[in-house]
């Protein structure tokens, strides 16, 4: 099994980042699963605006595409900024859409029997607005989200510390990262056993 963690983080490598410090605590569990867990950070990447699968001249959005379509298990990762997702997940999202259009070779949406969850970080509230609005989203797209499929980690409205910066609200976050973790793999393994059908097949 094979998960995906997009990290939309604002920072381009090689630039610690806080979400990919909370994301790596799920990978970590998802590892110890037995899950094969691959990083994508994205504001890495040129992905051009739009909503299509390759917008050409250089657009490396394919190279993403063809990974959450190799992976069971998809994590995005966000900070929060003004109290929603950041830009980059804002475009992430976007360039999914285009996944609305696309059916396996059974005519089941591509995003079908893959499970999806939400890593949040930031040092200002807003984190449960962050997460409704990138699992709304990929529910749309096709994603099953199960239940508590995310964490976060944030110390309240107002400027402070960041997360690599601080110990507090740390063990909470992990315990529910983990928590996170396991009911992404035992939903994907159901959908593995059962896999939904094509929406009106018989």
């Amino acid at each position: 099994m094979r998960a995906l963690v997009v990290n939309c983080t604002l920072k381009k490598s090689p630039e610690s980042s806080n979400t990919e410090a909370l994301a790596a605590v799920v990978a970590e569990r998802l590892s110890a699963l037995d899950v094969e867990v691959d990083f994508v950070r994205a504001v890495d990447l040129h992905l051009a605006p739009g909503v299509v699968t390759d917008a050409g001249d250089g657009d490396q959005w394919p190279q993403v595409h063809a990974k959450l379509l190799e992976s069971e298990i998809l994590i995005v990762a966000s900070p929060t900024w003004l109290g929603r997702p950041s830009s980059v997940a804002q475009r992430v999202l976007e360039r999914m859409d285009a996944m609305l259009s696309e059916t396996d070779e059974e005519e089941r949406p591509v995003a079908y029997n893959r499970v999806a969850g939400v890593v949040v970080t930031g040092n200002e509230d807003g984190a449960h607005h962050v997460i409704s609005e990138i699992s709304g989203a990929l529910a749309d797209i096709g994603y099953t989200i199960p239940g508590q499929a995310w964490t976060y980690w944030h110390l309240g409205p107002g400027p402070g510390p960041d997360y690599l910066e601080e110990q507090r609200g740390r063990e909470w976050a992990h315990s529910t990262g983990r928590a996170m973790a396991d009911n992404l793999h035992g939903v994907a393994r159901a959908l593995d056993a059962r896999p939904l059908r094509a929406p009106g097949s018989d």
